[in-house]
């Protein structure tokens, strides 16, 4: 029966031989994560994240709600209003759309119109982040696309119960609109930060 190391040192006494134990390597050196690869699946992300941002918009700004004024007589919907609207234009929208027509623009909002500005946010965020190395100016950069989508939601949710409410008044009509401006106010200022993101980081640093 072999001895232990223990029952070695005490008959050998320094003479032992102690076989020695090495635990294998924690980190496999062939799986090294570099700079220049982690630059790449950010970029991956980032081109991902824009080609869903612009395809969400398209299906949501210019094909599905230009396809439900098939349902308003020919009146655009809130969402498409960049000026916003007041109570004469709520009055007539609702007269002229259904229970049905109303139900298709609020499932709208709970799938591409939440999906747009929550994807776009993200995709901003990252682009914003692996571009500007100052926290305060990425900090202030970020707050465009938090806002954004935060008021998004908000006007949609705004819209669906101006639109689904029994009688509408104006203090509800002057939010949806309200909200309905600075969202696509926000999105202009969230754009022009991305590409004030870009250039920053194209910049040349000082060495």
């Amino acid at each position: 029966m072999a001895k232990t190391p223990a029952q070695r040192i005490k008959k050998h006494g320094a003479k032992a031989s102690v076989p020695q134990h090495h635990l294998p390597p924690v980190i496999n050196p062939t799986t090294q994560r570099t700079p220049e690869k982690a630059q790449n699946n950010s970029s991956l992300i980032l081109i991902a994240g824009v080609v869903a941002s612009l395809f969400l918009f398209w299906y949501l700004h210019l094909l599905t709600l230009n396809q439900l004024t098939q349902l308003s007589g020919g009146l655009p919907m809130p969402d498409s209003l960049i000026g916003g609207f007041d109570q004469g234009f709520v009055d007539q929208l609702r007269s002229a759309m259904n229970e049905d027509a109303r139900g298709q623009l609020n499932y709208l909002h709970k799938t591409a119109g939440t999906l747009f500005p929550l994807i776009f946010s993200f995709t901003w965020l990252l682009l914003i982040g692996t571009n500007v190395a100052r926290k305060p100016l990425r900090w202030a950069l970020w707050a465009l696309p938090l806002l954004f989508a935060a008021v998004r939601l908000w006007g949609n949710a705004a819209i669906d119960s101006m639109m689904s409410a029994s009688a509408v008044d104006a203090g509800q009509v002057a939010l949806a609109s309200a909200l309905t401006v600075a969202g696509w106010v926000l999105l202009v200022l969230s754009l022009l930060a991305g590409g004030a993101a870009v250039f920053i980081g194209r910049k040349p640093r000082k060495p």
